[in-house]
């Protein structure tokens, strides 16, 4: 297996928002326009994961997992509209969940977590 590789770690919160392990990475915390509507949200957040694949050379097309989570479980069709757009047909396999996130700053309300592969990493 190759070597294990964190990208984009943020000391302050303590992780890293891609870590590259052999043929997968592991994407964390991809949230971004925490005031900004369902749908602004759930393009930052693909904005977010679309630049964290690039740091690994990696696109959509690579994603095969992925974990959504919502403030309310009834905006996944505003989430899947996105994902139509965004994906073009090649879905990962998807997991919503509706959670209280721990913002009292902002309105956060969409956060996504992904599973990447490549065969060439």
């Amino acid at each position: 297996m190759n070597d294990i590789v964190r990208y984009d770690v943020n000391e302050v919160w303590a992780h890293s928002g891609i870590v590259k392990a052999g043929n997968y990475c592991f994407l964390n915390y991809c949230v971004r326009n925490l005031d900004g509507t369902i749908e602004q949200q759930v393009n930052a957040a693909f904005d977010v994961m679309e630049e964290r694949l690039a740091l690994v050379g990696l696109t959509f097309e690579n994603v095969v997992q992925m974990n959504c989570l919502f403030k309310d479980i009834y905006h996944i069709p505003v989430m899947e509209k996105v994902v139509k757009e965004r994906f073009h047909g090649k879905y990962p396999a998807r997991k919503s969940i509706q959670t209280e996130f721990a913002d009292q700053e902002h309105n956060l309300l969409f956060q996504v977590d992904a599973i990447a592969y490549s065969a060439e990493l």
